[in-house]
C-alpha cells in the first residue's frame, strides 16, 4: 500500500533548530520529530532564495532546468517551464489526493483554483499565518482520515520570514509581526559569521521567537496526525527553503545561505529511525526519495538521486552539491560547487560582495568580516577550506598549494553548468561575466590536461 506524505516546510530557517545544535532556540516539536527521523546534517538548497529553491525542492531539478531563476511573484514573474514536473502532478497520476496549504512560492502567483490545476493539486489554499495554516491542515487531515486514498499534503509556514510590524523601528523590518514575542528564555545565539553585538542579540531574540511560534504550529499538526491514527502510514518530511534572512546568509552561496534543515520520518522502516547522516544531500534528491519511498515510482527527468540506497544500504554519497543565484531583487549571477570539505564560488558580476536579505534600510546584525567604508564588489572566484574555515571567511583562491582542489571543483562546476544547460554559459552579459567563464574554463582545462588554447 502506498504511503501518504505530509511535507512541512517554512521560510528562511536554515538549520536554526535544536536538532542541529542550536541550544537557545525552543523547538521541542521539531526536535522530537527529528529524533524519530533520519536527519540529514549536510543538506543544501540549490539556491539561497525562495522561489528557485522551492521549485527545485518540488520538482527535483535545478533552476537552470525548471526555469525559475528568480522570484515568482510580481513584479518579477518567473515561472516553471513545465509545471507537470511538480511532485503534486507526479503523485496525482499515481492516484494520490493532493493538497497545498499556506506558502506557495515555486511558480507564478495565480488564483488558488488556477494554481491547483497548473501544479497538479486537487485543492489549494494559499496564504495565512501560523494559526490559519494549522486550522486548514487539521481540516485536510480529518478529511484524509475518512478516505482510503493516499494523500500528499504540502504545508508551508510563512514564519520565520521577516514581517512588517508596528513594533519595528523606522528603517527596520524585524521577525515578529504582531502575533508573538521575542524569545531569549534560553539565551540568544548569534551566528559566528555575525558580530556579537547588542543589536544582533535583539534581532536574534526576535528570530528565536518566530521559530518557536512556527514550531508550535508543527506540533499541533503532528498531534492531529497522531490523534487521527494517520501517523503509522504517513511519511513526514520537514525542511526549509534556504538560510536565515540575515547578512551573509540568505542570498549568498555560503553554507549559511544554502544549508537547510531536512529530516524524514518513515513509519515502519527501522533504517530511517533515529539516524543522522553527514553525507552531502541536495534538495533535488527529495522528490526521487519520496517517489521511491511512498509509491515505488521512478522520478523520470529528475536531476536528483533517491536517498533510499544511502540510508538503507550505505550506498556511496554524492560527491558534490551545487548552488546558484541569478536574480533576487537584481541580477547577481553566481554559481558554486561544494565537496565534503571545500567550496568554490564563481561570481559572474561586479555586484556587491553579498546581496542584502534584510528588507531593511538599517542593519542590526553586521558580518564579522566587514572592513573598510564600503562592502566592495565580489571577487572573481572564492575558495574555502570548510574544515578549517566553516564560516567561509578566508578566501584561499590564490594559494598555490590549493590549486589541485580548486581545479577539481572548477571542473565539476563547469560540467554541471553544461549538463544543466546553464544560460550563463552563453552570451556573457559583461566583461566580468566573460572573464569569469574564461577563468573557469582555463582552470578546468588544466585539470583535464587539455591545451589552454583549444576550442571551448
Amino acid at each position: 500500500m502506498a504511503r501518504s506524505i505530509l511535507l512541512l516546510h517554512c521560510h528562511d530557517l536554515g538549520r536554526f533548530l535544536g536538532a542541529y545544535g542550536v541550544t537557545t532556540v525552543s523547538t521541542p516539536h521539531l526536535d522530537r520529530l527529528a529524533a524519530e527521523s533520519t536527519v540529514f546534517e549536510s543538506a543544501f538548497a540549490t539556491s539561497p532564495h525562495c522561489s528557485p529553491a522551492r521549485a527545485s525542492l518540488f520538482t527535483g531539478s535545478y533552476p537552470q532546468q525548471h526555469g525559475v531563476l528568480g522570484l515568482t511573484h510580481e513584479p518579477f514573474g518567473w515561472d516553471l517551464i513545465d509545471p507537470t514536473t511538480h511532485i503534486a502532478h507526479r503523485l496525482s497520476r499515481l492516484g494520490y489526493a493532493t493538497e497545498l496549504i499556506g506558502v506557495h512560492h515555486e511558480s507564478r502567483t495565480l488564483p488558488d483554483d488556477e494554481l491547483a490545476s497548473r501544479l497538479g493539486f486537487g485543492l489549494v489554499r494559499t496564504g495565512g499565518d501560523r494559526d490559519v495554516v494549522v486550522e486548514r491542515t487539521t481540516d485536510a487531515l480529518r478529511r484524509a482520515a475518512s478516505s482510503d486514498q493516499p494523500f500528499y499534503l504540502q504545508v508551508g509556514f510563512h514564519e520565520p520570514h521577516r514581517t512588517p510590524s508596528r513594533r519595528d523601528r523606522d528603517g527596520i523590518m524585524g521577525f515578529l509581526g504582531d502575533g508573538f514575542e521575542a524569545d531569549e528564555s534560553r539565551g540568544v545565539s548569534v551566528p559566528a559569521y555575525l558580530s556579537d553585538t547588542a543589536e544582533a542579540h535583539e534581532e536574534m531574540a526576535e528570530l528565536q521567537g518566530a521559530v518557536r511560534h512556527m514550531d508550535e504550529g508543527v506540533g499541533a499538526i503532528l498531534a492531529e496526525l497522531d490523534q487521527l491514527g494517520l501517523a503509522e502510514d504517513t511519511l513526514v518530511v520537514f525542511t526549509t527553503d534556504h538560510g536565515l534572512a540575515l547578512p551573509r546568509a540568505k542570498c549568498t552561496l555560503y553554507d549559511a545561505g544554502v544549508g537547510v534543515a531536512l529530516f524524514m520520518r518513515v513509519p515502519g522502516a527501522a533504517a530511517w529511525h533515529g539516524r543522522r547522516i553527514r553525507s552531502l544531500v541536495s534538495h533535488v534528491d527529495v522528490v526521487p526519495t519520496l517517489l521511491e519511498l511512498a509509491a515505488s515510482a521512478d522520478p523520470a527527468g529528475a536531476a536528483g538521486t533517491s536517498l533510499v540506497a544511502l540510508v538503507e544500504h550505505d550506498a556511496a554519497p554524492r560527491a558534490f552539491t551545487f548552488g546558484q543565484l541569478t536574480y533576487h531583487t537584481y541580477f547577481d549571477p553566481k554559481r558554486s560547487v561544494r565537496s565534503a570539505d571545500a567550496k568554490l564560488i564563481l561570481n559572474l558580476s561586479n555586484a556587491p560582495r553579498a546581496m542584502d536579505p534584510t528588507q531593511s534600510w538599517m542593519h542590526r546584525s553586521i558580518p564579522v568580516d566587514l572592513t573598510g567604508p564600503t562592502i566592495g564588489t565580489s571577487p572573481l572566484m572564492e575558495f574555502y577550506d570548510l574544515g578549517a574555515d566553516p564560516e567561509e571567511l578566508v578566501n584561499l583562491i590564490d594559494e598555490p598549494a590549493r590549486a589541485p582542489q580548486i581545479a577539481e571543483l572548477a571542473t565539476a562546476l563547469q560540467e554541471w553548468m553544461r549538463e544543466t544547460e546553464d544560460p550563463l554559459l552563453s552570451s556573457p552579459a559583461s566583461p566580468r561575466h566573460r572573464l569569469a567563464l574564461t577563468s573557469l574554463d582555463r582552470i578546468a582545462r588544466m585539470h583535464r590536461a587539455e591545451p589552454i588554447d583549444a576550442p571551448a
